[in-house]
């Protein structure tokens, strides 16, 4: 399987996970992930999925500034409904990187261990100015992290790509084209603004984003 060169290079995010060292899963819990594990899970590698994985390790650096991050161990809350925009796809890569899951998610063995519940969805658009909340279970303390992904525009030619390739009129050049172009905003994104924080904005939070 081959993968774009630049997924190797984008930071990867280390964490510790008590089910794992548990079940004998990683010993001592110590788990990797990077970004391809992200777009496996998504099927594709776009700025969404980047900008998850990103506002993932934002959030876990700022709660964990000294220790591993504990996978399963944090609580989500998205800003929006499940189902609007891309925030689906979204809660998908931070259950990935977070352990936190809606109620479809492990129920935990005696009382531990619980991933059920820790993923939570707002009733209406933009709790929190659009920020997702990442809470720490032992301490309380919590940050909003928002995402904006037009720190790094598009292509323009990206629009006339698009538009044949919704109406499927595209060539095999413009599809490919497409395709190098897609990746290389992808690839500005990962590398060249990982810690940009005029693109991930992180705010450590009472009960709302200041």
């Amino acid at each position: 399987m081959t993968f774009p060169d630049f997924f190797d290079d984008v930071p990867a995010i280390r964490l510790r996970d008590p089910l794992a060292e548990l079940l004998g899963a990683a010993e001592e819990g110590i788990m990797e992930y990077r970004y391809v594990d992200a777009v496996r899970l998504a099927g594709h590698s776009c700025p969404t999925v980047a900008g998850a994985y990103l506002m993932a390790r934002a959030a876990l650096n700022a709660l964990y500034p000294d220790a591993l991050p504990e996978r399963g161990g944090i609580a989500v809350h998205m800003p929006s409904p499940e189902t609007e925009g891309t925030i689906g796809v979204v809660a998908q890569v931070l259950t990935l990187l977070t352990g936190a899951a809606a109620q479809g998610g492990f129920k935990g063995i005696g009382g531990r261990f619980v991933r059920q519940g820790l993923l939570s969805y707002a009733m209406r658009s933009g709790e929190n100015d659009g920020a997702v909340r990442f809470e720490r279970l032992d301490t309380g303390a919590a940050v909003g992290v928002l995402f904006d992904a037009g720190r790094v525009p598009a292509d323009m030619s990206q629009r006339e790509h698009m538009q044949a390739i919704m109406q499927r009129r595209e060539t095999p050049e413009q599809r490919a084209e497409f395709a190098r172009q897609w990746q290389a905003r992808v690839r500005r994104i990962l590398l060249e603004h990982a810690d940009d924080p005029m693109m991930i904005r992180v705010v450590p939070l009472g009960d709302t984003v200041a």
